[in-house]
């Protein structure tokens, strides 16, 4: 099992596995896009099964599949496959925007994919043509049917965003009457590109709830799973579940189990950090297994305390990278 110095208990895995992505979502980029790295700058699948394979053995059992756009990546299902037959992984689980998913979704069921988060910031599709800068709401939504018809676990997250879609608040919570998805609202964060949209975050963790509960007053608290991201809540009456991720106020940062490794094979301890290793830099040198595993226990053995010590160490660096270069 894998700790870190102050105590937490690592065993789940964000693998980013591309910086392409096909939407311009406003919080993750600017219009015009990100320079994306060039193709022989990224980890290799075989690079990625290679760390997911010693991480496994040292005790991750989770991983997530994240971008960018993880199926804009050539040959994504044949790497999916092989990492579904890993020895020591109990879980894999994909962060998707929607786009090209679902006509893979009954493969991903079959090899054994058991949840997927789906973004979805908007149930309208002329404000997801101006949240994405890009008309594909139909096929986003073809995705979410695949994935309730299939049984498979669905997340969606929906980033709050002053001026944007503040009117979905209540019509996504709505899905969880008829369906068991498992709405998710986020806290914007300074992820884009650009740098912070707003001198203030107006809608933090707090105002989305006092929203959900001046339209659902008998909306309950749910116990959190533990390491959970999300405070978790349930509308009487409904089958799904609500949650709040409060990703810039990091109020969950004391019981992370999380590490990171962008496209490139940085590895990231925190979502805030600048990286603190690059491990397929030290993989093509002709690192040994134990040199590579000896890596990642330096790494967790100076993890700084939380979000804002992570972003502290940034020095003069301000967080203002896109979403897509580190992994969603």
């Amino acid at each position: 099992m894998l700790y870190d110095n102050h105590g937490r208990h690592v065993n789940y895995l964000r693998l980013a596995v591309t910086d392409r992505c096909n939407l311009r979502c406003f919080y993750c980029m600017p219009e015009e896009g990100i320079d994306y790295v060039p193709k022989e700058a990224l980890m290799s699948y075989e690079e990625m099964l290679r760390i997911v394979r010693l991480l496994a053995g040292m005790g991750i059992e989770k991983v997530r599949i994240t971008g960018g756009e993880p199926f804009v990546r050539k040959d994504m299902m044949d790497f999916l496959r092989a990492l579904s037959q890993m020895a020591g992984l109990r879980q894999i689980n994909i962060t998707t925007n929607g786009t090209l998913t679902a006509p893979l979704v009954p493969e991903l069921k079959k090899m054994g994919i058991r949840s997927v988060n789906l973004s979805i910031d908007t149930l309208d599709k002329e404000r997801f043509f101006q949240i994405t800068r890009r008309d594909e709401f139909g096929k986003v939504m073809q995705t979410l049917e695949a994935l309730l018809k299939h049984g498979i676990s669905t997340k969606i997250n929906a980033v709050v965003m002053e001026g944007k879609n503040e009117a979905d608040l209540l019509p996504l919570a709505m899905l969880t009457k008829d369906s068991p998805v498992d709405v998710r609202y986020i806290e914007e964060m300074p992820f884009n590109g650009e740098g912070a949209h707003y001198q203030k975050l107006w809608w933090d963790h707090r105002r989305i709830l006092e929203k959900l509960k001046e339209h659902f007053p008998s909306i309950e608290k749910l116990p959190d799973p533990p390491a959970s991201t999300s405070s978790n809540y349930k509308i009487p009456g409904h089958q799904g579940t609500v949650g709040i991720i409060a990703a810039y106020s990091r109020t969950f940062c004391g019981t992370c189990n999380r590490l990171r490794l962008t496209p490139q094979g940085q590895l990231k301890t925190c979502l805030y950090d600048r990286g603190v290793f690059n491990i397929k830099d030290l993989m093509r040198e002709g690192a040994s297994d134990d040199q590579v595993r000896t890596v990642f226990l330096d790494a967790l053995g100076n993890r700084a305390k939380d979000g804002f010590e992570a972003e502290k160490r940034r020095f003069q660096f301000p967080v203002s990278e896109s979403m897509a270069t580190i992994g969603g």
